[in-house]
């Protein structure tokens, strides 16, 4: 590997592979009789198996969440600015597992994995998955990784209904959960971006009912156009106009269908790259797990009812200009949690750059998780590593 590595990196790091043998019953009602599941781990898990950090990862994301590769060093993990020695979650004092979910496409057994009953690429056959099936399977790495109760799950977005659901699903198994950029469920604005961007997928002539692969081919097309609704949602109104306003890439007006504005230029080549990389029945399925979720459903829609099982302490954290995850959201979910008395800290973040944010520098972002970690370290250090 040539060049050298910042000293508060998490270094070089190497993804691992858990197999499973034991059958899980989907919420869909579908059994996966064996599965795997791709993950990187950053630090040092501690004798007493109490500093351990979920990391769960957004839509386009995957396991390789901090750090780089020896054979790739350009390739930095999704949250290496949130993840290293010295950076808000301190790999000096934190063990951090990132995770590639069930279905995905980085590795973990997914569409385009082998299925053990045919031989042949899932493709289409592959079952519809939910957060809840992905906080499932998460528990089983844990259970593998000699893990019963984690100092925090945290995630942004997608990640962070992730993280609500482990309090839900296993709330005696973490001490904290960090729910960054969320909601509680889809608005039926944010379901219908989700279904322009899986019509785009379905209708694209090479899709073959997900069966692409025995094909050999991609639905490309559909894929970018899918990126590129998505891309638009990620960014404020202000954001797109500080980065691109009506800037002409060549200047002048062309008067055809070619690649005019700035903006124009910026989608097509954020679409381009990603169908060179993403799988598209992947993205079916994610874009549908966000659909999904909604846990106050099964209690008549009351959310405080859903999350009356919590028993860990929060950190929720919302930014001005996401309107696609708006504080409003946020700000149901510290309701909830305040109904039920959990301890919560909520901040809500003046920042121009939209949903993208949580991704994004912001020193008082940073700053905020930092503290709450810090927190979590005196905590750890005081209960002497109790679990």
């Amino acid at each position: 590997m040539s060049g050298s590595i910042a000293a508060d990196s998490a270094g070089v790091v190497t993804p691992r592979i858990a197999s499973f043998t034991e059958p899980i019953k989907l919420k869909c009602g579908a059994v996966m009789d064996e599965y795997e599941l791709v993950y990187e781990t950053y630090g040092t898990l501690n004798a007493e198996r109490s500093n351990a950090v979920l990391v769960c990862h957004a839509l386009n994301a995957s396991h390789h969440v901090a750090g780089v590769y020896a054979d790739a060093p350009q390739d930095v993990g999704w949250w290496d600015n949130m993840i290293g020695p010295g950076k808000p979650v301190d790999t000096n004092r934190f063990f951090v597992i990132g995770v590639n979910n069930l279905g995905g496409c980085h590795g973990s057994t997914g569409p385009k994995s082998i299925n053990p009953k045919s031989g042949k690429p899932w493709g289409g056959a592959f079952p519809v998955v939910t957060v809840e099936d992905w906080v499932a399977t998460q528990a089983q790495l844990a259970d593998q990784l000699g893990i019963q109760r984690f100092a925090a799950v945290m995630g942004g977005s997608l990640g962070a209904m992730q993280a609500l659901q482990w309090t839900i699903s296993y709330p005696e198994r973490l001490r904290h959960a960090l729910v960054i950029a969320c909601a509680p469920s889809l608005s039926a604005q944010n379901i219908a971006f989700n279904e322009i961007a899986r019509q785009a997928i379905i209708t694209d002539p090479d899709f073959h009912g997900g069966d692409y692969y025995a094909h050999n081919t991609m639905p490309k097309c559909g894929l970018r156009v899918a990126r590129m609704v998505g891309h638009i949602t990620y960014l404020s109104d202000d954001e797109m106009a500080n980065k691109f306003g009506r800037q002409l890439k060549h200047g002048k007006l062309s008067y055809s269908f070619d690649t005019e504005f700035e903006i124009e230029s910026y989608l097509r080549y954020q679409g381009n790259k990603f169908a060179e990389y993403f799988d598209a029945n992947t993205y079916l399925r994610i874009t549908k797990v966000l659909d999904y979720f909604d846990p106050a459903v099964e209690h008549g829609g009351d959310l405080s009812l859903a999350l009356a099982m919590a028993r860990a302490n929060f950190l929720v954290v919302s930014f001005t200009t996401d309107w696609r995850f708006s504080p409003e959201r946020s700000r149901e979910i510290v309701k909830a949690l305040l109904d039920n008395s959990c301890a919560v800290t909520y901040a809500e973040i003046d920042a121009p750059h939209g949903h993208d944010a949580f991704l994004l520098d912001d020193a008082r972002y940073h700053r905020l998780v930092a503290a709450y970690f810090d927190r979590i370290a005196q905590e750890t250090a005081a209960a002497g590593g109790a679990k």
